[in-house]
């Protein structure tokens, strides 16, 4: 999926547009918005669980097998999980202290949610009863569980059976996202519908200092997984931080200035290899492999701009539903492999299967080239840190011609 330069160019003029469409309050305009805005809601629909689904299962089904795994992809796949496990935590903390939901859109109509019963309720909710319940309920949950299993399932075929299942969901995968980017197309009128629409409920109440506080929210925390949580993880090895981030420089600015971590896959196998001093063992398959799950930032911008869209338009979330977050973003933004655009995606496709307006997001889009620069840097700075500590529990001690950043 590629968004290309005339689309770019139109992102602007769309925004434009739709504030002025939003402050002249024309009503075939409102109506031509409206209308556009929920065809655009009706084809996110149509792709965002199929996407959520496949994009774990592809990524999954591509892994090595259990066996494999259990040796250098175990300790890969193990910080993985912690680091971004705890990027979404970080992010759910930052949300309820900082609280960028300070008003919620008034005049529009509320999101209908099921009623909320008892824990035991709630997980019997997450184990649907057949294979096509969870895509016919809108059930997120419920999609993650089941590509979870499958997943899992995959991993302990032989050999022959996993290679077929990865290249069938892969390809799957493959035409879901030629149809994604056929909307994508869409997405210059989808924006305009959104920001009129927007601008409208604007004078129905809700402030826009809301947004400043759901960016600060966004970028603190990111930039404390950056520079507290990731070197704090360093220094517990004995690995000194800045020395090491030293090292990375080249490929974190490569990442921040294509927006890519797979652009800077080589520069940063690279600097792993010849500046911080990785073993190349080490370094060709744990950056790979961290390039297609370990995405902190990623699970972090989901679950904050699920929150705080979602609560924006009035939907309430138990303090049980808000920690399920934390496990949906991760899961999410591990299955997040190779898609451009992917955290903005992905949170836009949660959304949509939640039936909320995606006004707000499309107000977002704006800041989100930003986002996305710090977002890339960010999860690349976190493919260095678990390779460093992969490398740091499997080598024997390090040789003087590799001494650079892991001896402290």
């Amino acid at each position: 999926m590629s968004i290309n330069f005339s689309s770019k160019f139109l992102f602007p003029i769309a925004v434009v547009l739709g504030v002025i469409t939003g402050y002249l309050k024309i009503p075939f305009l409102l109506s031509g918005a409206q209308i556009s805005a929920d065809i655009f809601i009706n084809l996110m629909k149509l792709v965002s669980l199929p996407i959520i689904f496949l994009s774990i299962i592809s990524t999954a089904a591509g892994m090595n097998d259990i066996t494999e795994v259990k040796n250098l992809g175990k300790k890969v796949v193990k910080y993985t999980i912690l680091t971004t496990v705890i990027a979404a935590t970080v992010a759910l903390i930052l949300f309820v202290v900082i609280n960028p939901v300070r008003s919620t859109i008034v005049g529009v109509e509320s999101i209908v949610q099921p009623a909320q019963g008892s824990y035991l309720t709630y997980l019997l909710q997450v184990i649907p009863s057949n294979f096509l319940q969870p895509f016919v309920e809108n059930n997120v949950i419920g999609v993650l569980f089941l590509a979870l299993i499958l997943s899992l399932s995959i991993l302990v075929l032989p050999h022959e059976n996993r290679t077929i299942l990865h290249s069938f969901f892969k390809s799957l995968y493959a035409a879901v996202m030629k149809i994604t980017s056929g909307i994508i197309v869409l997405m210059p009128v989808a924006i305009w519908g959104f920001t009129a629409l927007f601008i409208s409920d604007l004078h129905n109440g809700i402030e826009m200092s809301n947004l400043v506080w759901y960016l600060v929210t966004v970028v603190a925390a990111n930039i404390i997984q950056a520079v507290v949580v990731l070197p704090l993880l360093l220094k517990a090895k004995g690995i000194p931080p800045i020395r090491c981030f030293k090292a990375m420089l080249p490929a974190l600015s490569v990442a921040f200035f294509s927006k890519s971590s797979s652009a800077a896959l080589p520069m940063a196998m690279k600097c792993a290899e010849e500046r911080m001093g990785v073993s190349p063992k080490v370094s060709g398959f744990s950056l790979p492999l961290c390039t297609t799950i370990n995405m902190n930032a990623c699970a972090a911008f989901i679950l904050t701009t699920v929150l705080f869209v979602s609560m924006s338009y009035g939907m309430t979330f138990s303090p049980l539903e808000m920690i399920t977050w934390i496990f949906v973003a991760t899961v999410a933004a591990i299955g997040n492999a190779g898609v451009p655009m992917g955290c903005y995606f992905l949170a836009s496709a949660f959304l949509a299967s939640m039936n909320v307006p995606l006004n707000i997001l499309a107000v977002i889009l704006p800041f989100y080239g930003m986002i996305d620069m710090l977002e890339s840097a960010i999860n690349v700075w976190s493919d260095s840190c678990v390779t460093a500590l992969v490398d740091r529990e499997v080598s024997e001690p390090v040789p003087e011609s590799r001494e650079v950043c892991l001896d402290p």
